[in-house]
């Protein structure tokens, strides 16, 4: 009986073996899962990413107002006939700039 026991505890450990260390283990079907859900993720990006892409060429296709925003931002060019005024923001507009008040003569310091 002893060696009936043994012979049948030897038999199931080997039908386990391919499940638990195997080809297609349970270890390794739960690292391809993490892998395709990271891929997803990835892919969903990447969907995004061509939409916003698939809608600029759309709108570059269609009309001159998204060609002439483009030219305006990217490469600064302006329409003929057109004045270009650049505003300048410090960086806090109630102080007045430290280098300003050394340059200019006449100015007291307190």
């Amino acid at each position: 009986m002893r060696w009936l026991t043994l012979l049948l505890v030897l038999v199931i450990a080997a039908l386990q073996y391919p499940l638990w260390l195997g080809k297609g283990s349970l270890l390794r079907v739960w690292e391809v899962d993490q892998k395709i859900a990271a891929q997803k993720q990835i892919n969903q990006g990447l969907k995004a990413r061509n939409a916003s892409l698939d809608a600029e060429v759309r709108d570059l296709k269609q009309g001159y107002g998204a060609i002439e925003e483009r030219a305006r931002s990217e490469l600064g060019m302006i329409k003929q006939d057109e004045v270009f005024f650049q505003v300048l923001e410090n960086e806090h507009p109630l102080l007045p700039q430290a280098s300003a008040a050394k340059s200019v003569p006449g100015t007291v310091k307190h």
